[in-house]
């Protein structure tokens, strides 16, 4: 294992300060706990958390800030927060409107962050959770599907919200009609490698790819022979069109999301088949978003996500959001 770290215990620990030195302005840690919260906390609005295991950097504390989310609660490296973590990240953000926990469907996040919530005595606290994932219905770490980077979405149109001064029912509202909209599914042509445990979770052969995987390297819906990257495109997006939303005549939102290990060239190259497909079936792409949003540590994929959008969350999605990861005017 060839990474650039000391102690394999301080990893997640060195990364938040480093995060924190890289960017004051915006964002701070807890003194105490592995909670990042917004530089200039903003009073009077509804709070929006979410979290989960590290390893999916920039998600999500990078996009913790002006019009996104206003803490973020990393666990361990693909492991979920604790319950005390998560209620320190409530309790911190709380600025009296309520909080909106924003969480992926993954057993142990969706337990901690209700544990947390029920802890937070005081405060008006509401969840949703995210299922995105078109790839499997039941997973090593799910009973039902997989939030993955669709989730993205969730935090900037829920954030928008917020700071526009919307109320609790407002905000879950709003990014409710997110996750009914939202569908994502990603492959990998290469393995991430957990520090902890020093070689790949899994194995693939030079000529195979993984479709369907999942953001901690779980199983996909097949192990197939390596295909050209329009084959791919048009694999995952007939199954993400495939899959009880109706996106003809609409206008949505694209997001091609890197597994961590896949350069920009790559993305680009998947991000014009997405487009010419998009467009031979009418459907109007109104934001594209081509990056590192949701990783998996250095796992050589790449996920397609496809947001129906309407006038109220065409027009979130577009207001300006000001984080790490994440900035538009």
């Amino acid at each position: 294992m060839k990474k650039f770290i000391n102690d394999v215990e301080n990893v997640e620990n060195e990364m938040l300060e480093g995060m924190c030195d890289a960017y004051p302005e915006y964002v701070k840690r807890l003194p105490g706990f592995d909670v990042i919260v917004r530089a200039d906390k903003k009073e009077g609005k509804v709070a929006v958390i979410s979290g989960g295991g590290s390893g999916h950097e920039p998600a999500h504390a990078g996009f913790v800030g002006k019009g996104m989310l206003d803490a973020a609660v990393p666990g361990a490296v693909y492991t979920s927060p604790t319950p005390d973590q998560i209620l320190e990240a409530i309790q911190a953000v709380d600025a009296g409107k309520g909080v909106l926990m924003v969480v992926k469907n993954y057993t142990g996040d969706v337990m901690n962050f209700e544990m947390a919530a029920e802890m937070a005595e005081g405060i008006e606290v509401e969840e949703v959770i995210t299922n995105d994932d078109v790839a499997v219905e039941d997973s090593l770490y799910t009973t039902g599907r997989r939030g993955v980077a669709g989730t993205i979405f969730v935090h900037k149109i829920a954030g928008a919200k917020a700071e526009a001064g919307g109320s609790l029912a407002e905000v879950k509202a709003v990014a409710e009609k997110v996750i009914a909209n939202v569908r994502t599914m990603g492959v990998a042509i290469k393995p991430s490698t957990v520090p902890a445990a020093g070689k790949p979770g899994f194995e693939l052969g030079e000529d195979e790819m993984e479709m369907g995987i999942g953001i901690h390297g779980e199983p996909g819906v097949s192990r197939e022979k390596l295909q050209p990257a329009d084959a791919i495109v048009d694999e995952l997006l007939g199954h993400i069109m495939n899959d009880n939303v109706d996106y003809s005549g609409s206008e949505v939102a694209v997001m091609v999301n890197s597994g961590g290990a896949t350069p920009a060239m790559e993305l680009y190259i998947l991000n014009k088949r997405v487009h010419d497909v998009l467009n031979e079936k009418g459907i109007k792409i109104v934001k594209t978003y081509v990056g590192n949003f949701m990783t998996s540590i250095d796992m050589a994929g790449a996920s397609i996500s496809l947001l129906k959008l309407d006038d109220e969350t065409k027009d979130l999605l577009l207001k300006p959001a000001d984080t790490i990861a994440l900035t538009q005017d």
